[in-house]
């Protein structure tokens, strides 16, 4: 390999973490960031470097906009998606400080992803960048390719309309997965009182089958009614029904299998002693990563 050639892969390379981060955050789909972080590096590896002063500010600028003109079809796509649409799960390692934990737990959830998708695709990606990568306005700017007080007023406009739909209750790890291992048992006993107490009153569960797999066209609202879904594979299934604690998206999270196979990913938004929201992920397409992963 050329030396240059060898300079260019490596500096790509050194910040690929960053944006994949950046292209998940902005899409939700692990397939797609991946798509997009391909695109950058063939753009990259043709590009005329010499001409390029910050190597990490071109990637980023060149990352940001891709995956702005990727989210616009999307967003046209997913109007017309069969039912509720979820973001695509992401198999995350468990962090290693107390400040990878809050930063991963704010920036990644399944619950935070769900509130971006009200965002512009600009106004999402000047707030990404703003919000959770910490870059200063001129260096937002010149990846969005708008000027600084254009992007200032975009991120404060995202800020005031997340603000008062973002999760109320921080839970730390710990709480966290006490209550997902203490709602598993009451799930594999059969015991459908320790599912109900469990569960908020006014709890609500989102799936997303993509019309491939039966789920539901609307959220359903009700923790008793939630409780009895959750009731009713155990009747039917008994010892071939089977869930496995894992970490998706910066948070402790469930995979329920059924005779053996990945049925759904679940992702829990809790206040620390009920659970307040359910995200099932039921897609195969979507699942197919942990499947390889995990099995089923």
């Amino acid at each position: 390999m050329h030396p240059d050639m060898d300079d260019t892969l490596h500096a790509f390379n050194q910040l690929r973490p960053r944006l994949q981060k950046i292209a998940y955050r902005m899409l939700a789909s692990v397939a797609e960031a991946e798509d997009i972080v391909q695109d950058v590096w063939l753009r990259w590896h043709s590009a005329a470097h010499d001409g390029i002063e910050n190597a990490e500010a071109w990637l980023v600028a060149v990352t940001t906009r891709l995956s702005i003109d990727r989210l616009r079809a999307a967003k046209m796509q997913r109007e017309h998606y069969t039912g509720i649409w979820l973001p695509e799960p992401l198999l995350t390692e468990s962090p290693v400080t107390p400040e990878e934990v809050s930063e991963r737990a704010g920036e990644v959830s399944v619950a935070f992803l769900m509130l971006l998708e009200r965002l512009t695709p600009e106004a999402r990606a000047a707030f990404l960048l703003r919000e959770v990568f910490d870059m200063d306005y001129d260096e937002v700017a010149e990846a969005v390719g708008k000027s600084e007080a254009a992007c200032r007023q975009l991120v404060s406009r995202a800020r005031a309309q997340l603000r008062d739909e973002r999760p109320r209750f921080e839970v730390s790890r710990d709480i966290h997965l006490r209550l997902l291992q203490s709602f598993t048992r009451a799930v594999e006993l059969g015991d459908f009182a320790g599912i109900h107490a469990l569960l908020a009153e006014d709890a609500m569960l989102f799936g997303d089958g993509g019309g491939k797999v039966q789920s539901f066209p609307e959220p359903m609202l009700g923790g008793k009614r939630i409780a009895q879904l959750f009731y009713a594979p155990v009747l039917r299934y008994g010892s071939e029904l089977r869930y496995r604690l894992v970490e998706l998206n910066g948070e402790w999270a469930l995979l329920r299998y059924l005779e053996g196979k990945l049925e759904s990913a679940q992702s829990f938004e809790t206040d620390g002693s009920r659970i307040l929201r359910v995200f099932v992920q039921r897609n195969p397409d979507k699942l197919a990563r942990i499947a390889a992963t995990y099995g089923g």
